[in-house]
Order: C-alpha cells, then structure tokens, then sequence
C-alpha cells in the first residue's frame, strides 16, 4: 500500500514537471519582430535576452546584420516572419509603414497562422489602428495595439511602459513578452483610441517640455549661470520635468544622453515633428485647442527643414543656439 502511495505521488510530481516544462518550451517558440530601428533594435535584442529565439526583418538591410551575426534568423519580409512565428511585434515609425507591413503585397497578413498574436508598438493614427485590427481579425488572428513610452534609453534598459489595447483574453500572452521589455505593461481597455490617444498626448506635452526646457537653459546660460549649476536648481524647484532631469538637451549637462552624443540616437525629430502632426490633426478633429502643440510641431517641422531630422529631438537646444546667432 505504501509503495502503491509512494509511486503515485511520484508519478503526479513527474506529470506536473512535464506540463510544467512543456509549457516553458512552448512559451520559448520564435517571436517575430519587424522594425529594428533606434527603439525596435534594443527591444528586440531584450527578447533575445530572456530566451527567445527571434525572427526578424527590417526594411534596411544593415539594421538586420547584428541580428544575423548573433544567431537571429533575418527574413525577407514581413510575410516570411508570419510563416515562421505565430507571436509578432512590430515598432514602425509611421502609420504608411505599419498598412505596408501588415497589409502590402509582401505583408504579415499574407501569410498569416490562424490564432496568431500581433502586437504593434507603432505609435500612429488611431483610426489606421482600428483598421488593421479588422484586417487582421478577418484572418483569424489577435491584434493588440501596445505603443510605448520611455525612450531609447528605457528601450535598451527593458523599462519601457506599454499601454495595451485589445481582446483582455490575450492580454496574459501579450504580457509575457512585453514584460521582458518593460517594466510597467497597463492594460487599457478593448477600445483602441485609448491607447494610442494616451501616447499621442504623452508625445505632444514631452515635446512641450523639451522646447521649455531648452530655452530655460539657453537663457540661463546666457545670463552666466553654469548649465550644470542651472539644471541642478531646476531639478530641485519647481520648473523640474523629465526633459530636465533625466533628458537634459544641454551637452555636457548629463551623461548617457543623446546631447552627450552630438544628439545621435534617442528619439528622432522626424517621428517628433510626426508624433505631433498626429496630436494636430485629433485636436482639429475633436476641436481641441492646442496652442502650445502646434507651436511645438512648427518647431519641430522646421528643425526637419533645417537638417535636425535624424538627430535626437533634444536637439532643439541646438536648433534655438544656432537661431539666435541669425
């Protein structure tokens, strides 16, 4: 009786180990990820990290090689990606680029599995959102929306926020991969405006703040303070935000920032200037006066005109240095 006892708890231990680690494997099969770019390149490296083995593509060649010289498999499309993973996420930087991604001639609906979780990070238009979830609803797959907040410095440290939109069935699935990339992952309802509504704002009052910010400390400098003496009494008053004490766009200011770098990396002006053309066009929409926005998005559209597109969008320090020496 007691080796009958005996065998049948070891047996159930047995059983629960192998359900247990089979669950494990499974939850380690490809994740698909399309768009390796300043913030998609460390997100995806961070999947990479936990386990996962990743399959990627990106429309430029060169930003799929460290993938490739890791052990990543690169595919040729976004297509090739949905026939080798049935968990993909995409960070594109426009919403033209995520209806071609998912939708074009060599796009992630062509060939994808029933059941498929998509989740897009893009920060775009709310209605292109929607859209792309009825598309993909038809092909019997999950789409979640999760755009993101924290940067490239937050990207590559795994402390993003992810605000998720979708099927709250599919929210537990989404989470388990979105968690190895950030540290906050909110789910925010089935209602897809919420989310990217929420990011679009987010993206217009940070870029409020940065232009603030900037000239707070031209004007300062200006008036002889040392920049890092200026910044010091911001951040212990009441002017502080997180252009100025985390983000700060004076060089020399911070380390690990891109105004220590000649502003390369980070976040682009050019998905600035693009973030707050979003904000202008629902604030027309929704009769929304946003005075302060649209200021921030001539600024933003004539530092693109003025060579600042592919610096980080702290460079308005820089872009407001060089004006007034016009």
């Amino acid at each position: 009786m007691l080796c009958t006892i005996v065998l049948k708890k070891t047996l159930d231990l047995w059983f629960i180990k192998t359900i247990l680690c089979s669950r494990a494997m499974a939850s380690k099969t490809p994740v698909g990820f399309i768009g390796l770019g300043n913030m998609g390149n460390p997100m995806a490296k961070n999947l990479v990290k936990h386990g996962y083995p990743v399959v990627a593509f990106d429309i430029f060649p060169e930003a799929c090689k460290e993938f490739q010289d890791s052990g990543a498999q690169v595919m040729d499309s976004p297509a090739d990606v949905a026939e080798r993973a049935d968990r993909i996420i995409t960070m594109l930087p426009s919403s033209p680029n995520a209806v071609e991604v998912y939708t074009g001639a060599n796009g992630i609906l062509k060939k994808v599995k029933k059941g498929s979780l998509l989740i897009d990070s893009s920060t775009i238009d709310p209605t292109v959102s929607k859209e792309l979830a009825k598309a993909v609803e038809k092909m019997g797959a999950v789409f979640m929306d999760a755009p993101v907040s924290g940067g490239v410095g937050a990207a590559r440290a795994g402390n993003l926020t992810f605000m998720v939109g979708g099927v709250e069935q599919e929210f537990d699935a989404a989470k388990e991969l979105l968690t190895c990339m950030g540290s906050n992952v909110i789910y925010c309802g089935e209602v897809f405006n919420y989310f990217q509504a929420a990011k679009i704002c987010n993206n217009m009052l940070l870029a409020i703040s940065m232009i603030g910010t900037a000239e707070a400390m031209n004007l300062g400098i200006r008036l002889g303070l040392d920049p890092k003496l200026l910044a010091k009494i911001l951040n212990m008053s009441s002017g502080r935000c997180w252009s100025s004490d985390t983000y700060n766009p004076v060089p020399g200011v911070m380390e690990g920032v891109p105004s220590a770098n000649n502003f390369q990396g980070g976040f682009g002006t050019t998905l600035m200037a693009k973030d707050l053309g979003l904000a202008q066009i629902t604030a027309t929409n929704t009769k929304t006066p946003v005075p302060l926005g649209s200021l921030a998005h001539q600024i933003y559209r004539m530092m693109c005109a003025k060579g600042y597109a592919l610096k980080d969008f702290s460079a308005v320090f820089q872009f407001l240095r060089e004006e007034e020496n016009l």
